[in-house]
């Protein structure tokens, strides 16, 4: 359980930057185009620690097996999410911008609409499993804070950016809940999900787009 939780919150949620973008958007920011990258390529590294982790705690006990190392990092690159998000990114490598033009009807103006419906969905998944906070609520609070507050910071010696900055510390505080748990399955098959993923969806992510990303933001403009 507790491999599953650090490789939840040392990965990061694609739902938490994509709200990241609209708030930042509504805030009359911009950011670069490169943080989509930036994004996918933090998504990978903590599903293999978490891994790394499990084998070294597993040889520690004889009753537990560690996992085939290869068949979990195969898993991790080759599962839906994380295969949409590398496939997005060589078709934006290939296209133009006269053949992005295109499809925008699909990925611009209809795109809010379709983030408040998943949003809203998203909303009554985590409402059914709010009785695990009072289990985990605290970390799941807590962490996600304390990082993205560090980054907010930090991340002025990265770049300059406002719009980077705090895309930066958002990616920070987030958590996945959809690669991460589907990459623990195989990794750590006894990990409760009924702890982690109601910490990342129940409590993280409201946590963030309610509070957490106008904090972050704040401390990017005084910074």
């Amino acid at each position: 359980n507790s491999v599953a939780i650090a490789a939840a919150y040392g990965s990061v949620s694609a739902v938490t930057f994509v709200t990241a973008i609209s708030f930042l958007e509504m805030q009359g920011h911009s950011f670069s185009g490169h943080m989509v990258a930036v994004m996918a390529l933090m998504e990978a590294p903590a599903i293999i620690v978490g891994v790394i982790l499990i084998r070294m705690y597993s040889k520690k006990s004889a009753t537990e097996q560690p996992s085939k190392l290869s068949e979990v990092i195969k898993h991790s690159f080759t599962n839906g999410s994380v295969l949409l998000i590398i496939g997005s990114l060589i078709i934006g490598l290939l296209a133009s911008d006269k053949a992005a033009l295109g499809i925008k009807p699909f990925t611009t103006d209809i795109f809010k609409g379709f983030l408040a419906i998943f949003l809203l969905d998203m909303g009554i998944v985590s409402g059914r499993k709010l009785g695990d906070f009072f289990k985990s609520g605290f970390f799941a609070i807590i962490i996600p804070l304390i990082n993205g507050c560090i980054v907010a910071y930090l991340s002025q010696y990265v770049t300059t950016d406002i719009g980077n900055r705090f895309i930066f510390a958002v990616l920070a505080s987030s958590a996945s809940y959809i690669a991460v748990p589907a990459a623990m399955k195989i990794a750590v098959p006894k990990a409760n999900p009924g702890i982690f993923l109601p910490m990342a969806l129940a409590v993280t992510f409201p946590f963030n787009i309610t509070f957490g990303m106008p904090i972050y933001l704040s401390i990017v403009l005084a910074g």
